[in-house]
């Protein structure tokens, strides 16, 4: 089945600027996409229809009995002060189906000539909860990394922006439309929870590149729920993370295949530390050793997320 676009309504904007977003690390792509539309009243206008199967990879169950879960919904929606089309994709599908459904959502984009289009993302950190969330910016095309710059706005000097909310750019750029994205610094061991600092730092950040004003006070309560469970993890990591990484040293041998005897050391560390957090430095420090620890990060990480 062929993803095709059924509109709801027309609409009369001029050059709209267009966000759109996907789910991502700390949904802050997804965060504040769905703020702005809810605070500017957004109208729905379009949607993308998609194949049921292109994301399926799991079946809902309830009381004992399966099911399919509905189609997940690619939605567009506008406001007409500010002159403004927003797109939420509830999953990212991944491969050609991601592709296809990214060159419709830009080919809308295109049928109504619309100025930019911003995205956002998440740019995990070794950094606090408490910490401000900073915002750096990657465009498209030349210019318009001189008009981040001109924004005040700090460069991704390097790196790779993953998903849809990345790839954004590149099939921007190759159908010619302008295309920029914010990313806003989270904490690297929270990028499993929702970050609505990070989203009220990008909805900030577009207030003053479009000058428009959307207040972010509403988030405020949320940020708070949200730094009260971080501060949870971040007290249980807080001596592993940032002291262990200052005074391990990589082995020599980190780049060539790690010995087998390694690996069941490692997995062996794993299970003890399940056991008894207090093993955890010792596992950090076996990972480290070996320059392993960004590939196990996320299984080390929920060492600290069980019974919270």
């Amino acid at each position: 089945m062929e993803d095709s676009i059924r509109y709801y309504k027309n609409i009369d904007v001029v050059n709209p600027i267009m966000i759109a977003a996907w789910p991502g690390m700390g949904n802050v792509a997804l965060g504040t996409v769905d703020y702005i539309r809810r605070k500017l009243k957004a109208v729905r206008f379009a949607e993308i229809k998609t194949d049921p199967l292109a994301a399926l990879d799991a079946v809902e169950v309830k009381s004992g009995l399966s099911k399919f879960p509905r189609t997940p919904l690619n939605t567009f929606y506008y406001t007409k002060d500010p002159g403004m089309i927003l797109f939420e994709g509830e999953v990212q599908p991944a491969g050609r189906s991601g592709i296809e459904l990214l060159n419709k959502v830009l080919g809308v984009a295109a049928d109504l000539k619309a100025a930019k289009i911003f995205t956002g993302a998440a740019f995990p950190m070794p950094i606090s909860y408490k910490d401000a969330s900073e915002i750096y910016g990657a465009a498209n095309k030349e210019p318009l990394r001189d008009y981040l710059k001109s924004s005040g706005m700090r460069l991704m000097e390097r790196g790779h922006i993953s998903g849809l909310n990345g790839l954004l750019l590149g099939f921007a750029a190759k159908k010619g439309i302008d295309a920029i994205c914010l990313l806003a610094t989270m904490p690297h061991y929270a990028i499993s929870l929702p970050n609505p600092k990070a989203s009220s730092a990008i909805i900030e950040a577009l207030n003053r590149m479009l000058n428009i004003s959307i207040d972010v006070r509403e988030l405020s309560g949320y940020i708070k729920d949200m730094e009260e469970r971080m501060a949870i993890i971040e007290e249980k990591v807080r001596d592993v993370i940032t002291i262990e990484e200052e005074s391990v040293e990589p082995h020599p041998h980190h780049q060539m295949k790690i010995p087998d005897y390694i690996v069941e050391r490692i997995e062996k560390l794993f299970i003890e530390a399940k056991g008894d957090r207090k093993k955890a430095s010792s596992l950090k420090s076996e990972l480290d050793r070996w320059g392993l620890y960004l590939q196990y990060e996320d299984r080390f990480l929920d060492i600290f997320k069980e019974n919270q």
